[in-house]
């Protein structure tokens, strides 16, 4: 049996803090990075423990957007105590029960209401110091799908691939998303990061990668969430009720229907090529295959939506010549 360094100085760090001297760690989760979360109980309670190795992950991030998102009444997890040279944090335990495992067509309308309303309150945190979704991270993103989508997962040789028309669809997406207004953006705002809570729900996580970024981004990732789907007609509501509200609060300057239809459609068209790439790296690379189910739905986003518009027209017809639909298969998207 492999000996689990990590988890025994984190159990001895957690036992050294008045109160968990007698604490049992047991494994809670892990996400798609080299963190991992172990849930400590004790007689009076329980926290989750984050470890996060220094050398392949820095836990400062958190902690500051942590406080950024507190400050503005979002629910990110109260941070009970910090070792940031062992990348170790004991943290508020938001419980068992991610969005994804609540939602239903009976319950999204209410949970979707307060994910919307937190969105609302994490867009108007402190972004003073934020590093900048910019143009240059916004192509890198893209580039994923050729290099790991097309090429490692579906064997398209260099030939194969039409590099001019994926650059040049990259290109348009890149100017449409810079062009939007910016606000902060989580950059993983979807149903398994968000926790339901007994108060303020929901729970907030993982938003360690936070940037200062194209005001959609967040809400597309909500409500064309990787993991599950509503119908259009629902989501176009969804939409059209935080446009309101956000110009309402000043997060974004008036902008007629249509047009934040259009930034919210063209964003998700740029996070679904991207996780293409993302989910196919997580298989290959690090042996993740449990999101290679996600595909269907993803490639389904992008063949739906990005068959409305002209900057992704081209790309989507390449891709069902290519029979990418057949080979990794689509979801039906409701109207």
């Amino acid at each position: 049996m492999t000996q689990d360094v990590r988890l025994e100085q984190l159990t001895q760090w957690v036992h050294s803090l008045p109160g968990w001297e007698h604490a049992l760690l047991e494994v809670a989760s892990a996400d798609a990075s080299f963190r991992r979360y172990f849930r400590a109980r004790t007689v009076d309670g329980t926290a989750i423990c984050m470890d996060a190795p220094p050398d392949k992950e820095d836990v400062r991030p958190f902690v500051d957007i942590t406080r950024r998102l507190q400050a503005k009444g979002a629910h990110a997890p109260t941070i009970l105590a910090q070792n940031l040279l062992d990348g170790f944090l004991l943290l508020e335990d938001l419980g068992n029960t991610p969005y994804l495992q609540a939602l239903s067509p009976q319950t999204v309308n209410n949970l979707y209401a307060d994910a919307l309303h937190a969105l609302l309150q994490l867009q108007q945190a402190d972004c003073d110091h934020l590093p900048a979704y910019n143009e240059r991270m916004l192509r890198a993103e893209m580039q994923l799908m050729p290099d790991w989508f097309l090429s490692t997962h579906l064997g398209f040789s260099d030939d194969e691939i039409p590099h001019d028309l994926i650059n040049h669809t990259i290109e348009a997406l890149v100017e449409e998303a810079v062009g939007q207004p910016v606000a902060f953006v989580h950059r993983d705002y979807h149903s398994r990061n968000l926790m339901i809570t007994g108060d303020d729900s929901p729970g907030i996580i993982d938003y360690q990668d936070a940037v200062l970024g194209p005001a959609t981004y967040d809400l597309v990732s909500l409500l064309r969430d990787c993991y599950v789907v509503w119908p259009q007609s629902q989501v176009a509501v969804w939409v059209d009720c935080f446009r309101k509200e956000a110009i309402s609060q000043g997060t974004i300057p008036p902008v007629d229907a249509d047009n934040f239809q259009r930034w919210f459609d063209l964003m998700g068209l740029q996070r679904h090529l991207k996780v293409l790439g993302i989910f196919a790296r997580l298989y290959h690379r690090d042996g993740k295959a449990g999101y290679l189910n996600d595909l269907p739905l993803v490639l389904s986003y992008v063949l739906e939506i990005g068959s409305r518009y002209h900057e992704t027209s081209e790309l989507v017809e390449w891709m069902r010549q290519a029979g990418i639909p057949q080979r990794i298969g689509t979801v039906h998207i409701p109207a």
